[in-house]
């Protein structure tokens, strides 16, 4: 199977779903990632231009991903970008991965670019039915992303609403939060929701909620049974 994970910025699939990404690598499914905006340069504490690159390649090395595309969309200005350009981005991003299951932000994220990146996503799944060499997407997912999804203050949104759940085990939590480490000057002390306990806790919850030894979760909002 071919996993594309489509996300706004370098480190949001780490928060969102590093775990679930290093088991699928590990069972040898194919995990891609599509990076919107790779530069990300209004980003506080940002390292150099070499040091990022370094940071986003170690990460996914880590988490044994195939392979990653990187956009140049301004960051944290996905609304000043016509919408068929982020579509069309992704669109691009899906043939190139011959992508079975795609996940990507939720749509009530706080986040500006996490939002656009999540309608722009929404558009772009339905290439299939538009193209006869692209073959029928198998599933869609929204993912949570900690300092983002849980905030969820827009009250004419829906909220993140679980109903898949991926078991990490101690190897995949433990994998995620090396992941995320390897993205310098990300990581904050406990209680910020990019600690290492809140990362730990939020799997264990999910965890609790299935039955499983940590978790990450996910809303499965479309999916083909054939």
């Amino acid at each position: 199977m071919n996993y594309l994970f489509v996300v706004a910025h370098p480190d949001d699939e780490v928060l969102g779903a590093g775990g679930t990404m290093y088991k699928l690598a590990k069972r040898g499914d194919n995990v891609s990632v599509c990076i919107m905006s790779g530069n990300v340069n209004a980003r506080h504490l940002r390292p150099d231009d070499d040091a990022l690159k370094s940071d986003i390649s170690d990460s996914m090395n880590i988490l044994g991903v195939k392979d990653y595309i990187e956009g140049d969309f301004p960051n944290i200005q996905f609304n000043t970008v016509p919408h068929l350009k982020l579509v069309q981005f992704i669109e691009s991003a899906i043939v190139k991965t011959d992508a079975d299951v795609i996940i990507t932000h939720h749509p009530a994220d706080t986040n500006n670019d996490h939002y656009h990146t999540s309608l722009a996503c929404q558009a772009a799944i339905r290439l299939f039915q538009r193209r006869t060499d692209v073959k029928p997407l198998r599933e869609f997912m929204f993912m949570e992303v900690l300092s983002a999804t849980d905030w969820s203050v827009n009250q004419g949104f829906n909220a993140f609403r679980p109903n898949t759940f991926f078991e990490l085990g101690e190897d995949g939590i433990n994998a995620k939060i090396k992941a995320l480490s390897a993205y310098r000057d990300v990581m904050r002390p406990y209680p910020h929701p990019r600690s290492e306990e809140s990362l730990k806790g939020l799997a264990a919850v999910r965890g609790s909620q299935a039955g499983l030894v940590y978790a990450e979760a996910f809303e499965s909002a479309f999916r083909r049974n054939f």
